[in-house]
């Protein structure tokens, strides 16, 4: 359960910062080898860090757990809120075609819906609208930019479809906050477990709504038609109870050091973690654990509505997913996923991002960046690819064909 607390933050944390610069996110990758500026980008490496760090944070830990809920993030909530509301508001119409209503159209053409802002005739977007209200007066020049990415969150209303590059727009809005300083280091479990958790909520109920298809989807072969960052969050949170250790830095000295993958955690310490007691990844197929733990792990939620949402057997129908559940662990799951993840495209996603590099710069969090990535490849190694596009897609294709012999072998 959320225990909700009001930050007055210290004088030096309420200081504006110094240097600013905001633009309005553009179209950057027009042809397959543009992704090799998309993977050097500081954006990726902003982005990938901001993911693994939230990875590390939901480790061992249930939606229910006890965590502190920040102003930024009840605003945040209240935001995805209205979204809900605005679906009650646009019922779906009568149509021949059974997917893709077209009252979707009528939804998302709100977030474009033109307002004046009073004593000032200032012409703002309901998106732009929507942003401000989360982010404080002194990086309110950042909303047109930071809008653009909630907007490409929710779907594309030409098509009326929806998959993991929204997903991902999603994350980045939410990096953004952080890099902006809107969103801080304590608030890392609800950032997953609050916002993003109401964001899979209403993204859902858009899906069951107006029947929106899948973007990109690979079919069987992929690992979910709409989502994939609530399975990496989730395996993590089934790795289970918590360990603080110290390691081995060369042959000179044992001492405890920061961890820290892109953003700001101030731990400083390690921490391993052993596998859940009781749920094993074989477990998340059978409908009764399902039913009975989805309420406490993101990956179990996922997996309810999957079945909800389709009929057969769930190997056919969710192969991927009935390979995985022949893992032995948690934590070959969480790690395999992660190379998958990067794996993968995201194209809707792509282009908008690169102009986060144009967002401010004052985090220090940015510097030293170097001398953390190398110190993420001596404690895990497994979750830093090499920046060469071809050995991570390797990298997938080799995690999905075990995941298929694994499988195989365990009907034996």
């Amino acid at each position: 359960m959320a225990e909700s607390e009001r930050q007055t933050g210290s004088p030096e944390e309420a200081t504006p910062p110094l240097c600013q610069s905001f633009m309005i996110p553009k179209k950057e990758i027009h042809m397959v080898p543009d992704m090799a500026k998309w993977k050097r980008s500081q954006a990726y490496a902003d982005y990938i860090g901001f993911i693994l760090t939230l990875n590390e944070g939901v480790k061992g830990k249930k939606l229910t757990c006890e965590y502190k809920v920040s102003e930024p993030i009840e605003k945040l909530v209240e935001l995805l809120d209205t979204l809900d509301r605005w679906i009650d508001e646009t019922p779906p119409v009568n149509q021949p075609s059974r997917f893709g209503n077209k009252a979707f159209r009528t939804w998302y053409a709100k977030l474009d819906q033109v307002n004046t802002r009073e004593p000032f005739v200032v012409v703002f977007k309901e998106a732009e609208n929507l942003v401000k209200t989360v982010i404080p007066e002194h990086v309110a020049e950042a909303a047109p930019e930071v809008a653009v990415y909630l907007k490409e969150s929710v779907g594309n209303s030409t098509r009326i479809d929806y998959g993991t590059g929204h997903e991902a727009a999603f994350a980045a809005f939410l990096c953004c906050l952080c890099k902006i300083g809107v969103l801080r280091v304590d608030d890392q479990l609800a950032i997953v477990f609050k916002v993003f958790n109401r964001y899979l909520e209403v993204m859902r109920k858009l899906q069951k709504t107006y029947r929106m298809e899948p973007a990109g989807s690979q079919g069987v072969w992929g690992l979910d038609d709409f989502q994939f960052l609530p399975f990496i969050w989730g395996s993590s949170q089934l790795i289970g109870i918590e360990v603080d250790c110290v390691y081995n830095e060369g042959l000179e000295q044992e001492e405890t050091r920061r961890f820290d993958i892109g953003w700001y955690l101030k731990d400083r310490h390690l921490n391993f973690f052993s596998e859940h007691p009781n749920l094993e990844p074989r477990h998340f197929v059978d409908e009764k654990v399902v039913n009975e733990n989805h309420k406490d792990y993101m990956f179990l939620e996922c997996i309810l509505f999957i079945t909800e949402m389709k009929t057969g057997p769930f190997a056919e129908h969710s192969n991927q997913l009935w390979n995985i559940s022949a893992v032995p662990s948690w934590s070959k799951v969480n790690q395999g996923l992660i190379r998958m993840y990067k794996a993968e495209p995201h194209s809707p996603f792509i282009p908008l991002y690169l102009q986060l590099e144009k967002v401010t710069k004052h985090l220090a969090t940015l510097q030293g960046r170097s001398d953390q990535e190398q110190l993420l490849m001596q404690v895990l190694p497994t979750l830093i690819d090499s920046d060469r596009t071809s050995a991570v897609l390797l990298a997938s294709s080799a995690f999905s064909l075990t995941l298929c012999v694994a499988r195989r072998a365990a009907a034996y």
